[in-house]
């Protein structure tokens, strides 16, 4: 309403959100861990004289750049680009509430990257001492990034008291906040492993050096996996009430917590029952692929729901997920959803001048206008409404498919009674009127119900 709508086909712009996100998570995790690594294993090296161990420590170390700078920051970037189109009110909220949170990231991400190229570029140039400082410095503000963007995300899930007193403070450090802080921080541990055993399996040939290295990973990546269980249990535990029920409610969050509990279970039994107590395992690149591969899935998966446990929001009890602030769901339901909004009623004004009244937009105009015309004016109040969950006929969660056969009764009481049918819809925001434009749409998109159903008594043929 605020904003002009992104419209994605097939896909929805949210879940272009979700594939840019999960992949930079993927990336920007190993960015953390992964410099924890070479700090306290470079200071180890040089500790013991180790050449051999330096020497994969620099190859180790050109890997970790070219992958988490250049991904990490094509991707970060793909981030910002993906919700300023898809979820603008709710950048909006966040940037405004957390803008010194966010200056304070951009600060220790530039002293990531000035570190990290340091840490490389000047591996023999500088002194033993001055170098170990480096990578601790890098790992120090690799770390300092996650909590603070671990603070603003986790705001998205619980605001806590924010709702009562709206400062940065209150806001930063709300109940998710430490949960999620925990088990990011256990998945950056992990997850640079994962990424340590493939790399070292592909590109090592010494069988000492690799055991070394699978005897000084395991350990971390254990302790990592041991933080994420602890830290999901307690994001659990500090759920709000809606998401808990969204959770228990939806077969397909079931189904991937399952499939988030497996994961991490086979995780941790191959690290534990393979590395830990028989080093030796990850010699084949494809064990250590597979591992790797796990440790994806079960990251994947629980972003994923992080994410839509969150619905009817995008910021739990601030922001709706069609763009809404919950305030003016009374306001548009009695002026009209189509006048509310900066662009909607620039359209109907450009379009149908017809139903303009002193300016306005009128209901009974609306009503007289012939069925194409309904149509495509549906069309607007489906984008601008639904669009953010539902692609139309085809795509992610069509609503097409989900609608087939239903009369325009059915269609009109499901409109009407959006939250109570399914509390992770927002309400419906419109008038009476606009009502009927949606259902006249949504008609247009049904396809029949398949031959030999029943519908209101009526063989359908």
């Amino acid at each position: 309403m605020h904003y002009p709508w992104w419209y994605v086909p097939y896909l929805t712009s949210p879940m272009l959100i979700a594939a840019v996100s999960v992949l930079h998570v993927l990336v920007s995790h190993y960015a953390v861990g992964g410099g924890l690594f070479l700090a306290f294993e470079t200071a180890y090296a040089y500790k013991r004289n180790d050449t051999e161990y330096l020497s994969y420590l620099k190859r180790h170390a050109k890997f970790f750049v070219l992958l988490t700078v250049v991904l990490g920051a094509i991707t970060g970037v793909g981030i910002w680009w993906t919700i300023g189109l898809a979820s603008p009110l709710a950048t909006e909220v966040l940037i405004q509430t957390f803008v010194f949170g966010w200056a304070t990231e951009w600060v220790f991400f530039v002293i990531e990257l000035t570190a990290a190229f340091i840490f490389l570029y000047y591996w023999g140039r500088l002194p033993p001492r001055v170098h170990i400082r480096i990578g601790w410095l890098y790992a120090a503000a690799a770390w300092i990034s996650l909590v603070l963007i671990t603070g603003i995300t986790a705001f998205m899930l619980n605001p806590g008291r924010w709702l009562e007193r709206p400062d940065f403070w209150t806001g930063f450090l709300n109940p998710q906040f430490l949960p999620q802080t925990i088990a990011r921080t256990g998945g950056a541990l992990l997850l640079s492993s994962l990424y340590v055993y493939l790399h070292a399996a592909i590109v090592i040939k010494d069988s000492r050096l690799q055991r070394q290295i699978e005897q000084r990973s395991t350990r971390p990546a254990l302790l990592g996996a041991v933080m994420i269980a602890a830290g999901g249990l307690a994001w659990y535990s500090m759920l709000p009430e809606s998401a808990v029920r969204a959770l228990s409610a939806a077969a397909a969050l079931n189904v991937l917590m399952g499939l988030l509990f497996a994961a991490t279970v086979i995780v941790f039994a191959a690290l534990f029952f393979g590395p830990f107590l028989n080093p030796g395992w990850l010699r084949s690149p494809g064990f250590a692929g597979c591992l790797l591969a796990f440790g994806f899935i079960a990251f994947s998966t629980g972003e994923f729901i992080r994410e839509a446990v969150r619905k009817p929001y995008i910021v739990y009890n601030v922001v709706f997920g069609n763009g809404i602030f919950p305030k003016e769901t009374t306001r548009l339901r009695n002026g009209g959803y189509l006048q509310g909004g900066t662009w909607t009623s620039q359209y109907v004004k450009v379009n149908y001048p017809q139903v303009i009244v002193d300016g306005r937009i009128d209901d009974s105009r609306l009503r007289a206008l012939d069925h194409d015309s309904k149509v495509d004016l549906g069309a607007v109040i489906f984008q601008y409404h639904c669009n953010d969950c539902h692609a139309p006929a085809v795509g992610y969660s069509a609503v097409g498919p989900l609608i087939q056969g239903w009369s325009s009764q059915m269609l009109a009481d499901l409109v009407d009674h959006l939250h109570v049918k399914r509390f992770t819809m927002p309400p419906w925001c419109g008038s009476e009127a606009e009502r009927d434009l949606l259902v006249a749409y949504l008609q247009s998109i049904a396809p029949p119900a398949p031959r030999g159903m029943r519908l209101n008594g009526d063989s359908t043929r």
